[in-house]
């Protein structure tokens, strides 16, 4: 098979993820990116993944685990093409529900405590999910490497403002010029209807970087916090990272201290040792979001690929949804059914 031209607009986690895995596979990938790499709503996130999460739908089951089990190829090509590490922070989440899911065991207080001692239960159950969780900052500086180190053309400040696909080829109009490609995909977040008629829009997420310097040693959670309402996740040197609001605020990324405050207080209530802790860092990101909250991997038109809408699980999909787009853009044998995402979903015509 001929080497194929693959043009990527968004150089996000979903983005990134794509064209390494594509030029791995022998493609020649070209990535236009708005902005900076990997400095939207992937710099902005936990790093949870977060499979077993209870709120997420049910649909997102098999391409959950589907992804996460490519993860540990997926940050071991990154870490040897890029040359850095990418350490896990924690390997365990204290999930908090109303009511337990199946097969699920309640944990003891006084296993709770030894994780997370001074969590106050305050009505929830809580059970154990063994869920890594990494800072995603430090994945993408790397993941930035090694898409270079493999060969792909990363562009920055680079808007696609336009692109016409035939049944031969893609044709994309750029801030810095002209660009032709036998394929094109479209994997620019919370800003991708600008060039697919898919209803794609941001939810800002608010979140806050706290530091306790005078914690004791049996003090310091052990594992990720994780409720309806919120989540805390342990960082290096006693830092504890807070979040996150789901707002419909449009492309507004400022930070209301009001809410920070707010978070900061809720998760205080949670875990008490959290209230004297100081407040080191806040920022805020648009996740993409489609009208049922699930991805949409696939085409509307000939050579036109769609990977948009992961929502809160960007960072948890994406070694899955570029091997998707491999498998759709190369003819391989599809790894999970994409009925639940197809693009078609949101206009009958294309169903």
């Amino acid at each position: 098979m001929p080497k194929k031209d693959i043009a990527i607009a968004g150089a996000g986690i979903i983005g990134l993820s794509a064209a390494l895995d594509l030029a791995l596979a022998g493609a020649q990938v070209t990535v236009f990116e708005r902005g900076l790499a990997m400095h939207e709503s992937s710099w902005a996130a936990a790093g949870m993944l977060a499979a077993g999460d209870p709120e997420n739908p049910v649909e997102l089951r098999a391409l959950s685990t589907f992804s996460l089990g490519l993860y540990p190829d997926f940050l071991a090509s990154i870490e040897h093409l890029s040359g850095k590490t990418i350490p896990i922070l924690s390997t365990q989440t204290l999930q908090g529900a109303y009511s337990l899911p199946p097969n699920a065991h309640r944990l003891s207080a006084e296993t709770l405590q030894a994780l997370a001692p001074g969590l106050q239960e305050d009505g929830l159950k809580f059970y154990l999910l063994e869920e890594k969780c990494f800072d995603p900052r430090l994945l993408g500086d790397a993941l930035v490497q090694a898409v270079k180190e493999a060969g792909v053309t990363l562009l920055e400040q680079t808007a696609v403002n336009s692109i016409e696909s035939s049944a031969e080829m893609v044709h994309i109009y750029t801030t810095s010029g002209e660009f032709a490609a036998d394929d094109f995909i479209n994997a620019s977040g919370a800003w991708a209807s600008d060039l697919s008629p898919i209803p794609i829009t941001p939810r800002k997420g608010q979140l806050l970087l706290a530091c306790h310097p005078h914690l004791y040693a049996d003090q310091h959670l052990t594992a990720a916090v994780r409720t309806p309402h919120l989540y805390l996740i342990p960082r290096a040197e006693q830092h504890v990272l807070i979040g996150a609001t789901v707002e419909d605020a449009g492309f507004d990324k400022l930070v209301d201290p009001a809410i920070i405050q707010s978070l900061h207080e809720k998760a205080a209530d949670l875990w008490p040792p959290a209230r004297d802790a100081q407040v080191v860092d806040a920022w805020s990101g648009l996740r993409p979001a489609s009208p049922d909250s699930l991805p949409v991997i696939g085409s509307l038109a000939p050579h036109h690929w769609l990977a948009l809408g992961h929502f809160r699980n960007g960072i948890l999909l994406a070694p899955g949804t570029a091997r998707l787009l491999r498998q759709l853009i190369l003819k391989e044998r599809l790894s999970v059914d994409l009925h639940h995402f197809a693009p078609g979903r949101f206009n009958p015509k294309h169903a």
